[in-house]
Parts: structure tokens; sequence; C-alpha cells
């Protein structure tokens, strides 16, 4: 009789325990490449700023910018046309999911190196994935919406604002991002 209680005890907080236990999965996802950055509001100058930017990440941390890490579409007033004219910083979370969604943040700061205008952007990443939790996938149809600030103003009192923004993997890659304005 007492074999058959503690075989019922075990039992009974081995099926306890697995419902206070849930497995954590971490899918490994990284994004290599370019990405175009479309900014809505902002008047004047900082109505200008329409980008491509290149970078890798690999599920999270500080984004690691290749060359040439940026090329605005409209040069403006607010950033040099030199390739050195920027520095840039930045991170980025990709969280995968079983099923392959990818979701996650990305922040990226882009500073005059020749009037100190800054200009930063924080928003919600989307996106899909083939990474597993022993193989890393890249990231597909990567899409960035959120908010952008522009301060600084040296030189030109145009060079503030802030609106939104959406940025996307390129080339298309199935995101909603729209072409850019001229």
């Amino acid at each position: 009789m007492k074999k058959l209680a503690l075989i019922v005890l075990a039992l009974e907080l081995a099926v306890c325990g697995c419902g206070n236990s849930t497995p954590t999965v971490n899918n490994n996802t990284k994004t290599t490449g370019n990405w175009a950055a479309f900014l809505s509001g902002g008047t004047a100058q900082a109505s200008l700023l329409n980008f491509v930017v290149s970078f890798s990440v690999e599920n999270s941390g500080p984004l690691e910018f290749t060359a040439p890490p940026i090329s605005f579409f409209n040069q403006g007033a607010c950033f040099g046309t030199s390739v050195n004219d920027e520095t840039l910083n930045g991170t980025a979370a990709l969280n995968t999911a079983n099923g392959g969604t990818v979701t996650g943040t990305l922040n990226l700061n882009i500073i005059s190196t020749t009037n100190s205008n800054t200009l930063s952007l924080t928003g919600a990443l989307t996106g899909n994935s083939n990474g597993t939790t022993t193989s890393v996938g890249n990231l597909t149809n990567g899409v960035v919406v959120g908010t952008w600030t522009l301060s600084g103003g040296a030189g030109d009192p145009s060079c503030t604002g802030s609106g939104s923004f959406e940025m996307c993997q390129t080339p298309a890659s199935g995101g909603t991002c729209p072409a850019p304005t001229t």
C-alpha cells in the first residue's frame, strides 16, 4: 500500500510540474543587406530624408553597418554628401516564433559629423524566418514601422521635425514599403 501511495504521489508531482513549465523557444534569425526607409511628416529640409541603409544583425544586438552604410535619395542641407559625413549606430531585436513569424524592434541613429544634426528612428519590426533553434534563418519580408525625430538644426533651422516612417528590406521583399518620393 505504501508503494502504491508513493507511485500516486510521484505521478501527481509529475503532472503538476508539467503545467508550470513552458519550454522556451529561441529560433535564430539574421538579416544582412539594404533597407529602404521612407519618412513622412516634417517640412522643408526635414521632408527630404528618405534613404537606404546597409547593416547586418543576428537575433539581437547592435547593428553592424556595411559600406557604404547610408545613401539619401534626396540630398538636403541636414546631412553631408561625402561618405564620412555621417556616423550611424543602432540596435535590433529579432524574436522568432516556432511558425517562423518574426517580431521585434529596431532603433537607428544617424548623426551628421559636419553639423551634429541627428535623425533617430524607433520602430516595431515584423517579418518571416526559416530559422530554428539549431540553425540560423534569414529574415524575409522585413518591415519596420515607427516614428522619427530630427534634432539639431545647425546651419538650417528647417533641419528639425518628426513624423512616422516605414522601412523595408530591398530589393522588394514582399513588404509594403512605398516607392521613394523625389
